[in-house]
């Protein structure tokens, strides 16, 4: 029986993990290929993200707020990207995340910019809303606060709460580069 759950959710996370994977390798491709190519790929530049700690708004119960990863973020204009990574959450769990940006010009101050992030993320216990045989891949939805001086950077991201994982609302810290 545990090796068909264990089997089960592998399966389950491959899935995020490719498309993970396929995003990250075209966005180092595009960093790494000719300036032409790369402006048609992602012409509003590359960052690589790395995910460093959270803060957990009221916890019930200790979460860990360490959390390393790395990501990349393509932008395929002045607001939209692609994203996609991987990091140790909260749960000391690995979690898996691919979706899409879109941060818009309205909401644009200087140093400062508001975005919105959407996909799906695994590592959680998502209950009736995730899929997968444990349901551990789920939606997410969340605001961002980009702030950026020339090729250097720091996203907070606003993470919504997951009541099956008795998670509360958390603030992640990305310090992120662009090429």
């Amino acid at each position: 029986m545990r090796l068909r759950i264990r089997a089960a959710r592998r399966s389950g996370l491959r899935a995020v993990k490719a498309a993970s994977a396929l995003m990250v390798g075209a966005s180092l491709f595009a960093m790494g290929s000719t300036q032409a190519y790369a402006a048609n790929w992602c012409g509003g530049g590359v960052w690589v993200d790395a995910m460093l700690a959270s803060h957990h708004i009221h916890p019930k119960k200790s979460f860990e707020d360490v959390n390393p990863g790395l990501g990349v973020e393509c932008w395929l204009n002045g607001q939209w990207a692609l994203t996609a990574g991987g990091f140790r959450n909260s749960l000391s769990h690995p979690s898996w995340y691919g979706g899409g940006v879109w941060a818009p010009e309205f909401a644009h101050w200087g140093f400062v910019r508001l975005a919105v992030m959407g996909g799906l993320i695994s590592g959680y216990n998502y209950g009736s809303y995730g899929f997968g045989h444990d349901h551990s891949i789920g939606p997410v939805a969340a605001p961002i606060v980009m702030v950026t001086y020339k090729r250097v950077g720091m996203n907070f991201i606003l993470v919504p709460p997951i009541p099956s994982d008795n998670l509360p609302f958390t603030v992640g810290f990305q310090l992120k580069v662009g090429f």
